[in-house]
């Protein structure tokens, strides 16, 4: 709202109540209300920046600061062993579930994890993040991590059913990454609740991305080679475990390593 049209409407509510004395307990309570949805909204906002500047501080003090010999290595250089792939759920943050320190881990985030395959001409963002850890970090381990409760998984396997979600402008075309995930799913655990056949998506579609990357020349040369480790994992936050495997070429999708 401009001063002009505030200004407006505080005159007129000046002259309505002069005019209606009676009105003016009604209007005290209006401006009430309104005076307290205000300072909520101001509230709000000046949450947030504090969040963000205590964050920071806390960091500074507690981490940077006690750190100088660490942080001073890492302003020369980074040398993770691990690159990760996972989800942006903000429940799945892997630093925190597996305790990777500051220069340990390259972490690349999206919804649901996902890998697509080597393709140029699209997501050249996710080829990017893969080539630059793999072919100038050298890192020795690549893991994707899958996880309980994916909103993008339920997106996924839903896709097709009744309980589809909206179309949107993004999403379901990034999903459509792992649908032999969500084909295999349906097909071999079909007398399973829409729940359970989501867990089990959950860990295909690391397979399915698992697989994805061998389909980059680089990974797949550095693979043969014995040079980088592949493997998959699931985090469940609501039993608190969390699984590991090895590549497996029996679940991933067809590829020659040849």
């Amino acid at each position: 709202m401009s001063t002009d049209s505030y200004e407006d409407a505080i005159k007129k509510l000046g002259e309505l109540l002069t005019k209606k004395s009676d009105l003016g307990n009604v209007a005290a309570a209006k401006i009430k209300q309104l005076t307290s949805e205000l300072e909520e909204l101001d509230s709000s906002k000046i949450d947030s920046v504090e969040k963000i500047k205590s964050g920071f501080n806390h960091f500074k003090t507690h981490n940077y600061e006690k750190n100088p010999s660490l942080y001073s290595a890492l302003a020369k250089s980074q040398s993770p062993k691990f690159l990760v792939f996972a989800c942006a759920d903000s429940r799945v943050c892997p630093s925190h579930v597996l305790n990777f320190q500051l220069g340990e881990a390259f972490i690349v985030r999206n919804i649901a994890n996902m890998v697509p395959p080597y393709d140029k001409a699209k997501h050249c963002n996710v080829g990017a993040a893969l080539e630059y850890p793999v072919t100038v970090l050298n890192v020795e381990n690549i893991l994707v991590i899958g996880h309980s409760c994916c909103g993008g998984i339920k997106g996924l396997m839903a896709i097709e059913d009744d309980a589809a979600p909206y179309k949107s402008e993004f999403i379901e075309d990034w999903i459509q990454i792992c649908a032999p995930a969500k084909n295999r799913t349906k097909q071999d655990c079909k007398d399973l609740s829409f729940d359970d056949q989501c867990t089990n998506c959950e860990k295909e579609a690391v397979n399915v991305s698992l697989g994805n990357l061998l389909s980059y020349p680089f990974v797949r040369e550095r693979v043969m080679k014995n040079k980088l480790a592949i493997r998959g994992a699931h985090y469940d936050f609501v039993k608190g475990t969390f699984d590991l495997w090895e590549l497996d070429f029996k679940t991933t999708p067809a590829f020659s390593l040849t």
